[in-house]
Parts: C-alpha cells; structure tokens; sequence
C-alpha cells in the first residue's frame, strides 16, 4: 500500500467539507469575522438561500494590502499567536480556515480598506485560485460577496436543502448575533426584501423586538445576576406566556450562541412548579465567564460549550430565573392567564402525565393516580440547591445509565438518596402593600393596590402553603409512616438481596423494612402519604427500577405530597370567615413560592388599571 501525499485543492476541499457545511456555515464565518473586526454596522444579503449568492458589509478595521492574500491561507489568523491563547478566547473565530475554506469551494470577491490607506484593494479567487488582484476605491472595512457556493463540488450541491430551508438557517443564525451584539447595527436582506434591521442603540429588548417582530416580547422580564467571576442577563417569559417546545430558546456564552444541557438544566429549575409539563418558558440568556472558565472548542462548528464547573453555571441560572419571577412584573395578568389557557389548549398530556392531567381535571377533587403512572415519568431534573453532596462530589443528574454493580450502587446512594425537591427561598411578592377586600364565589380572595385588581384563589393558595409545609417536613426526616396490621411481603432478586443502598434509600422515604426469608423483605411501615396497595406496587417497581439503574424514588415523592396538599386544602365554593382570610394570607406570603400552586396554576391573577379603563373604554389603544 502506497502512501500519496494529497494535491493541495484536494486537500483544501476535503478541509472546506469540515468547515463549510452549507450557506449558513459562510455567513456565520463572515459575519463573526467581521464582529472581531471591530464592525458597528454590518449587512448581509443573500439570493437563493446563499447558494446564489452571500455579500457581508461591515465598517470595520479592514486587512491590510499585505495580508489580503495570505488571509485566504489555511490556519492564518489574527486572533492566536500561541498554545496558551486557546484558553483566553474571546474572539468568535479563531481557527483560521474559514477563508480558506470558503475560497476552496466558490467565487469569492473581497474587497477591503484599512484607515490609514488611501485606497482598498480588490481580490477575486476562484475555487481558491487567484484571479484578479488590483486597487479600487473604497470605504474602510471589507466587503465580502461569495457566489456559486459548491460549484466545483457536485455532490456536495446535489445535498443542499431548499432555499426556504437554507434562508431560514441563514434568518435564524443572523438573528441570534443580532441580539447578542446589541451595539452593532445590524440589517439582513434576502431576495431583495428586508428581513430585519437593529438600531445598535445596546437595547437588547429593542434588538429582540426588531429580530423576532413578536408583539408578546414587549412583556418579557428582565432577568440578571452577578457573581464574583461569572455573571447572567437577559429576558425571559412570564409563567404565563409559554410554548410548547424549547425553540423559543436561546443560550449565549461571552457572546457565542450555544446549546448547552447545563443552562437549559438552570432554566428548568427556575421555573419549577410554574409551569404545565409539556410547556416551556421563551428565553434569552447571556452567561459571562471567564473565558479560562469554558471550553469553546468541542463542537465543530462552536455550538456547544463545556464549563469547568457546570454546577455553579446552573445554580446561577436557576437562582437569576427566580429572582426575576418574583418580580410585580412577572405576576399573572389576566390577559396573560386567558392567552395562557388558549396557548394550552390544544396540548395533549401523557396519561401519565400528572401536571398536564391536573390542568384538564378539576384538582380540587383530589384524583388518586397509580404509582405505576407516577414512575412511568421521566425524571429530567436534579435539585442543584447544595451543588455537592456530603462527600464534596458533584451531583450526579439522573440518567438511566447501566454500570458495573460496583459503580451503579455507589451513584445510587448520592442520584436517590438525595431528595430533588425544596421549597425555594425567594424573595416573595410584597403582600403587605395590598388592600384585601371580601371574597366573591366563595373562591376568589379579592385584593387592590394603587394600580392594579388581583383576585386571590383560595385553594390553589392553600394548596401552595400545605405543599410547602409537607416538603419542609419531607426534607427535615420528618418523614411519618403508618404501621401495617398486616405486612407486605415482596420477593427481590437474590443480586440485590445484600446492597443495603436500596434499603436505605426506602427507610429514607419512610419504609421500615427487614430480611424475612432466603430472598424476601417484609415491610412493617409504609409513608403515610401512601395507600397499601400503591406502597406494594411501588415497592416492586422501585426495585424493578434500582436494578435497571433509574432513579424514580423521589419523584413519586414529589407527586404523592402535591396530591397530598390538594387533598387537604380548602376547596373552591368553600365558605371560610374573614379571620380564615387573613391567616390563608398571611401563611401565603410567607411562602417560598407564593406564586403558583404545585401543579403551576398561579395562585392570584393581576389586572391592570390600565386593562380595565381600556374595557370600559376610558383610554384607547
């Protein structure tokens, strides 16, 4: 066998394959590269999806004459020198392909200007060949317009989606740097017509407004907090106003557009108990960190970062998310709560679903569902309250993994015995400033301040307080059990039969259990938040489950103590006295969620003075 040294345009357009994956890979490079030139306005055209054609204009420092040509070089950059720069990235590109590559696989002009010279200069590749190469008049900055993309590489073009599919990579990208650098102006046009343009005034919430033309974003919630070396700001939606999936979603880290698991666990976190399984909040995040911190260079294309400590990132997060759902501004309004309900209406739940099942049934009836449904969930999240665990390890998420006995039963002891649920301590909403007045329908507890009307409902309320008070006991081990006048008697595989990991973590959760027999437990206690027969059936799927390495117990936990609190409370149409009112209130405002009840239902609705001058037609608009 012969070893071949390849041909330096085969080996660029093997390279380029890399890089440049379709148009949307050409205007990312381009316009990154034009954002570390220090660019303040910056245009992008397209044609056809950019399989046409690509032009991106910027203001910005421009290449020197001397340097035009050995810019379309592979690994020539201006952003790194040496090994130890890679951890102190703060450009967007840095590779030093991205030019290379595009000239590889297109016709490429570029024309550019430096300030300190009098004229620009203007180079033509094709294919990456020079073509032409003169002096023309131009502004400072640098003009780059791409065309024919894949033209020499057939099979390459024969695989480009739609031009509707391509632009809308293109729109979708664009609009993301758009609103990551709020300082540039920014302008997209496509066949001609303007998609969009920013002002570049560093009003981010201007800048989402004029990408994403969505007249609900005028009513997101300023999101932000600040660390000693890491900091979160933002816009996020109010309980209220959701979507049913996450691609009203987006993550920037120092700048960069990224998918990130651990930003989306912190994001989870934060709305927890406010939201309907099945419906997501609409966010835009940025995290700052130092760049030593975050590993940008994982993914080919830079989609997906690493953290050095992914646990601090979520926490952060999470605790900047509460803060800002603890804001007057992020209540419920009853616009929001009427375009809430028709936003779900059309969602289908799972029937094992007991958040969503709880939307369409009446929860002041107290359902009883199976535990079997109960652990047919999936377990997603992972309280991050304590970020380590006794050992001073990091919390592990939940994953469903298989592993050597060894390893399974050491990751049980800290992903089960571990409780994922608390009651948060928020800043809670300021009851002391309301007005309370009487109760109407035996169900709604009415209240006013100087602008605005809330309506109070007593038992999403008293559900909220009994919830927290049924946690707080659960995660103190004030964990009661009601003994059995007859014991449950399971058989449990004899590979399990000496773990004391799963007997633990059940004691834990109020089972009194010992060995009776060769292979058998008989247990004598059982929560007191369990019914016999669900306590026998979850006994055995729990242990069916601890084989396989999933980790449900808590879950069940979580669901049992929300049916638990509905059960016990105050019910809708209950007649309760004035003295009653003060206490439910009183009990509410103490609450680290006074909010929403445990199912996501918000407790009390807002309405605007505004709102109700507009019904009765003493103000237009």
């Amino acid at each position: 066998m012969r070893i071949n040294i390849l041909p330096k345009d085969v080996a660029d357009k093997i390279a380029a394959g890399e890089v440049i994956e379709r148009p949307v890979s050409v205007v990312k490079e381009l316009v990154e590269n034009a954002i570390d030139a220090g660019s303040t306005d910056i245009t992008v055209e397209i044609t056809g999806g950019g399989k046409e054609s690509i032009r991106v204009s910027d203001n910005g420092e421009g290449i020197d004459k001397e340097d035009v040509e050995k810019a379309f070089l592979r690994h020539a950059t201006s952003k790194i020198k040496k090994t130890e720069d890679l951890r102190k990235l703060s450009t967007l590109g840095f590779r030093g392909e991205a030019l290379a590559s595009i000239a590889a696989v297109s016709r490429v002009e570029l024309i550019t200007k430096t300030e300190d010279e009098k004229t620009g200069i203007k180079l033509v590749l094709h294919g990456g060949e020079k073509i032409i190469s003169e002096s023309v008049g131009c502004p400072r900055g640098t003009t780059i317009i791409v065309r024919d993309l894949f033209y020499n590489l057939p099979a390459r073009l024969k695989f480009m989606k739609s031009e509707a599919a391509e632009s809308g990579q293109i729109i979708d990208m664009v609009s993301r740097l758009a609103i990551t650098r709020t300082d540039i102006k920014f302008k997209l046009i496509s066949n001609g017509k303007n998609v969009f343009s920013t002002l570049g005034n560093k009003d981010l919430k201007s800048a989402i407004i004029s990408v994403y033309k969505d007249r609900e974003y005028k009513d997101l919630v300023l999101c932000e907090k600040q660390e000693k070396n890491m900091g979160i700001h933002g816009y996020i939606s109010r309980p209220s106003f959701s979507r049913a999936n996450r691609r009203s979603q987006y993550f920037f880290v120092n700048g960069r557009t990224v998918k990130s698991s651990v930003i989306e666990k912190g994001l989870n976190l934060g709305y927890k108990e406010r939201l309907f399984d099945g419906r997501y909040p609409i966010a835009f995040l940025f995290i700052d960190v130092d760049p030593a911190a975050v590993d940008v260079n994982i993914h080919p294309n830079k989609k997906e970062v690493k953290f050095d400590d992914d646990v601090a990132i979520t926490s952060l997060v999470r605790d900047a998310v509460i803060d800002a759902l603890t804001k007057k501004d992020a209540v419920v309004t009853s616009a929001d709560a009427l375009k809430s309900e028709e936003d779900t209406s059309g969602y289908t739940a799972k029937k094992s679903d007991f958040n969503a099942k709880a939307k369409k049934a009446d929860v002041s009836s107290g359902e009883q569902i199976g535990i079997r449904d109960f652990l047919k969930r999936e377990t997603r999240e992972e309280d991050t309250t304590s970020g380590k665990n006794n050992a001073g390890e990091k919390n592990s998420v939940a994953s469903g993994r298989k592993e050597t006995s060894s390893s399974k039963q050491a990751d049980k002891r800290d992903e089960l015995g571990t409780p994922d649920i608390e009651v948060n301590g928020i800043a809670p909403f300021d009851f002391d400033e309301l007005t309370f007045g009487e109760t109407i329908f035996n169900t709604y507890i009415t209240a006013t301040d100087e602008t605005n009307f809330y309506l109070i409902d007593q038992h999403a309320a008293h559900e909220r307080i009994n919830y927290e008070k049924f946690v707080s006991a659960y995660m103190n081990n004030e964990k009661n059990s009601q003994v059995l006048l007859l014991p449950i008697t399971v058989d449990v595989p004899s590979e399990i039969v000496d773990d004391e990991n799963w007997q633990e973590i059940l004691s834990r959760m109020g089972f009194a259990l010992e060995l009776f027999g060769e292979n058998s437990f008989v247990f004598r206690e059982i929560p007191e938040f369990m019914e016999i027969s669900e306590a026998e059936d979850f006994i055995k799927t729990f242990v069916d489950e601890y084989i396989e390495g999933n980790t449900l117990g808590n879950r069940v936990v979580i669901d049992k103590l929300i049916t638990k609190a509905c059960k016990s409370s105050i019910k809708a149409h209950d007649a309760i006295s004035r003295e009653e009112v003060d206490a439910l209130i009183s009990e509410l405002k103490s609450c680290g969620n006074p909010f929403s009840c445990p199912h996501g239902r918000p407790t009390f609705v807002k309405f605007r003075l505004y709102d109700i001058e507009r019904m009765f037609k003493r103000i237009q608009g």
